[in-house]
């Protein structure tokens, strides 16, 4: 049986406490819908998926798969939003600590997604989880500028 999102998660919310997140559990339901059946969950965490510090209320769970990066929102009455960055897509990964949170911001190819009030001891682990996995999958894309 495979581990769902929400473990990881919890795992992620006893070790650091200060970051700021709701709804844990209808967030992680929804990152399960969609991580496939030939997927295996590595990493999860919780931040918000908002540019300001004072939006705390865009929860959305971050699931780190063998195959790509899956980020589920549960809307508060019904529906939810997906997104998904595969390796090919994924540019660049920033890290932004303040005194109590900071922020993760990963460059994509079609956009720029800002996960915030993350707590600052957590961003070390987010940036390796990220960084290690992207350049590994990375190896196995061709350079596209190899042609000009």
């Amino acid at each position: 049986m495979r581990t769902k999102v929400y473990d990881y998660v919890k795992e992620f919310k006893k070790k650091y406490p200060l970051s700021i997140m709701w709804r844990l559990k209808a967030n992680s339901k929804v990152v399960d819908r969609f991580v496939n059946p030939d997927e295996k969950v590595i990493y999860a965490f919780a931040a918000q998926k908002s540019r300001g510090s004072l939006d705390i209320f865009s929860t959305a769970v971050i699931a780190l798969t063998d195959k790509r990066i899956i980020i589920g929102r549960k809307r508060l009455l019904f529906g939810y939003f997906i997104d998904s960055i595969t390796p090919d897509m994924f540019n660049d990964l920033k890290v932004l600590a303040n005194i109590i949170w900071g922020k993760v911001y990963i460059d994509t190819a079609k956009e720029f997604v800002t996960l915030s009030n993350i707590d600052k001891g957590a961003l070390d682990e987010i940036e390796t989880a990220i960084s290690a996995y992207m350049l590994e999958k990375k190896k196995l894309y061709p350079n596209r500028n190899q042609d000009k």
